[in-house]
């Protein structure tokens, strides 16, 4: 057409100069509002030409100015290219990205909403253009918002009305900030990474508009470049936690492998305490250089057998003098035996282990506070200690056991009296350090079956030179100690404190050889069991006070019924006979001084029902039974029938 016209302009004699046609050109490509043709061209043009050339023009300014607009885009875009693949600092790079979105657009405002997908809401991370604090931050709730359409369709959503928009769910808050900022129209855009919509990418105005296509092709551009951040961040989040995860776990795998090595040495040692026959002490020293804490090991009864690196007694430790907490911390380690820690006073041990052997509870290991914490490697050491030290104590059971057995059977020997194996029972005595021509004194300990074994360790310990060994039902002593009533007192005190019950210790008479021993038990015995019978279950005493009362029974319990019969025989055989209880108003005038006034006050009856029963009892026994010699064989023979009959109540029972 530019020909034609140029031939037109010949054939009209108008001439077209180079200058103008490069003025217009120059014209054309400047910035500047529309060019008057015919001033450029210097030449008088038609209406219809001038239509075209200008018509021509503007097309060729609006293509210049989108490709300034497209160079000017992808030379955003590859800044934002080059500063992602610099990243430093997130947030400063979405900021930037959405600046120049906003710059690029020309928009009012422009926004990033981030997108959690585990609570299906969004949160404005980044904005340019907007004025309220507080729109930055806006949560977004699950399924509201233009936000919520572009994540769930996956695809732009725009309006250019939002709050008249009813299509769209409409939530009060997002509401509030958008009129906040006087927004009129939004373009949002998705940012996806592969499967997943991480956010969106928000533009808008404060009046209406409509959004071109062009505009839609660039926000999705910085919207991919942002969901590229976005990634990359949370990759390199995740490198970073796993590296420190790795850290942390290579630290710790240190740390175990040490306390591990460790831990093993202290097992050597241990078990090299066993096998070289060592003993709690040294299970305590052994761990107490390990764990460079004060180390208490205690016995069943919770009295200290063991202590290292501390001062003496630590914990307070020995019987009444444990503290509650660790008491109860202990108990709660027995049906387990693992660590228990104490929370208590900086007196008090950090942990206690309960030592047990299946049921059988034999002590507990009390560890100090210091500076090494006590990890699962520390408390297995301790643990696999208390295992150790059962084991110790069950080894030394067995052999006191087996030693008390030997000691019974020897005790058992030497009360024999078997002259022949004088010399065999010497030798034998002198192996457990104890001078069989050295005994002197028996003392006889009546105490319940249970109780024995651990009264005989308790005396052996309480008196040198001393043996202890069950003989029938009863623990026979036999002591160098030349005063059996103080033997016997001796011997009370550690049974006593061993027992934790009544104990009856009874010294027989002085033993002037060792062959004179097995009378003197045997008359410890009898007394014994004769004060049982009399209901004197606790105390020491001394057999010779009551030797009145053995030579009665010496003669044996045939001849005694007999004295028994032929004194008071009428009187029980009225009472068995009628079902009375002459018998006891008898004993009970006996036991008064022969006084009926005394007796009714015994009785708790009236004296005239006393004076019935005297009369009674005159016409059975005769008339001179008050006067002296009778009456004392009458209180005698009560006494031997009353002693005879619970004598018989106890065998009847069991009861020894």
């Amino acid at each position: 057409m530019l020909g034609r016209m140029v031939a037109r302009e010949t054939e009209s004699d108008s001439r077209l100069t180079v200058p103008g046609v490069l003025t217009l050109l120059d014209a054309v490509v400047a910035e500047s509002d529309d060019p008057d043709v015919s001033a450029f061209l210097g030449a008088e043009l038609s209406a219809e030409e001038r239509a075209v050339l200008e018509g021509r023009v503007r097309d060729v300014r609006a293509s210049l100015a989108r490709w300034r607009r497209r160079g000017q885009e992808l030379s955003a875009l590859f800044s934002s290219a080059h500063e992602l693949a610099e990243l430093r600092d997130t947030d400063a790079l979405l900021d930037r990205l959405v600046e120049r979105a906003h710059d690029l657009l020309g928009t009012d405002v422009t926004y990033l909403s981030e997108f959690d997908e585990g609570r299906d809401e969004l949160l404005v991370r980044s904005t340019s253009g907007a004025i309220d604090p507080l729109f930055r931050g806006l949560r977004v709730p699950p399924g509201m918002g233009l936000a919520s359409r572009v994540v769930h369709t996956r695809s732009p959503q725009w309006t250019s009305t939002y709050l008249q928009n009813d299509e769209i769910p409409h939530e009060p808050g997002i509401d509030a900030a958008v009129r906040a900022e006087g927004l009129v129209s939004l373009l949002g855009v998705p940012m996806i990474a592969g499967d997943r919509v991480l956010g969106v990418l928000f533009a808008a105005n404060r009046s209406g508009h409509n959004f071109a296509p062009d505009e839609v092709a660039l926000l999705s551009a910085f919207a991919n470049h942002a969901a590229v951040v976005l990634q990359t961040t949370s990759l390199l989040e995740q490198a970073r936690l796993a590296a420190d995860e790795a850290d942390r776990a290579r630290a710790v795998l240190a740390e175990n492998v040490t306390a591990m090595e460790r831990a093993s040495a202290v097992h050597e040692d241990l078990t090299a305490v066993v096998l070289k026959g060592g003993s709690a002490e040294g299970l305590a020293d052994t761990l107490s250089e390990a764990l460079n804490r004060s180390v208490a090991i205690l016995d069943r009864d919770y009295l200290p057998v063991a202590q290292a690196g501390c001062e003496a007694d630590p914990f307070r430790t020995g019987g009444e003098d444990l503290s509650a907490r660790v008491r109860q911390a202990i108990e709660g380690s027995r049906p387990s035996g693992r660590c228990v820690f104490v929370d208590g006073a900086a007196a008090d041990p950090e942990v206690v282990v309960a030592v047990v052997a299946g049921d059988v509870f034999l002590g507990a290991v009390l560890v100090g506070h210091g500076e090494l914490d006590l990890g699962a490697v520390e408390q297995r050491t301790i643990e696999r200690t208390a295992q150790i030290a059962a084991l110790v104590a069950v080894q030394q059971d067995a052999v006191a056991e087996v030693e008390d057995r030997v000691r019974g059977e020897l005790v058992a020997d030497i009360l024999r009296g078997d002259a022949l194996q004088w010399r065999e029972l010497a030798r034998r005595a002198r192996a457990r350090d104890v001078r069989l021509d050295d005994l002197r004194s028996v003392v006889v300990v009546a105490v319940p079956a249970e109780s024995r074994r651990a009264v005989a360790v308790a005396v052996r310990r309480a008196c040198a030179g001393a043996l202890a060994g069950e003989r029938d039902g009863v623990l026979a002593v036999l002591s160098p100690g030349s005063d059996p009533h103080d033997v016997a007192r001796e011997v009370w005190t550690a049974a006593r404190r061993a027992a934790d019950a009544p104990v009856l210790a009874v010294a027989g008479p002085v033993a002037e050889s060792p062959t004179e021993l097995g009378d003197a038990f045997e008359t410890a015995r009898r007394c014994a069991h004769l004060l049982q019978n009399q209901d004197v279950p606790d105390g020491a005493v001394d057999a010779q006070a009551y030797e009145p009362y053995l030579a009665v029974f010496g003669s044996g319990s045939r001849d005694l019924s007999r004295f028994i019969d032929a004194v008071i025989g009428p009187v029980l055989r009225w009472d068995s006979e009628r079902g009375t209880d002459l018998f006891a108003t008898l004993s009970a005038f006996a036991d008064s001084h022969a006084s009926p006034t005394r007796t009714a006050r015994a009785l708790h009856v009236h004296i005239n029902t006393v004076t019935q029963r005297l009369d009674r009892i005159t016409a059975l026994l005769g008339d001179d039974w008050r006067e002296p010699e009778p009456l004392f064989r009458i209180s005698l023979a009560t006494r031997m029938h009353a002693l005879l009959a619970r004598d018989a109540a106890g065998r009847s029972v069991g009861v020894r």
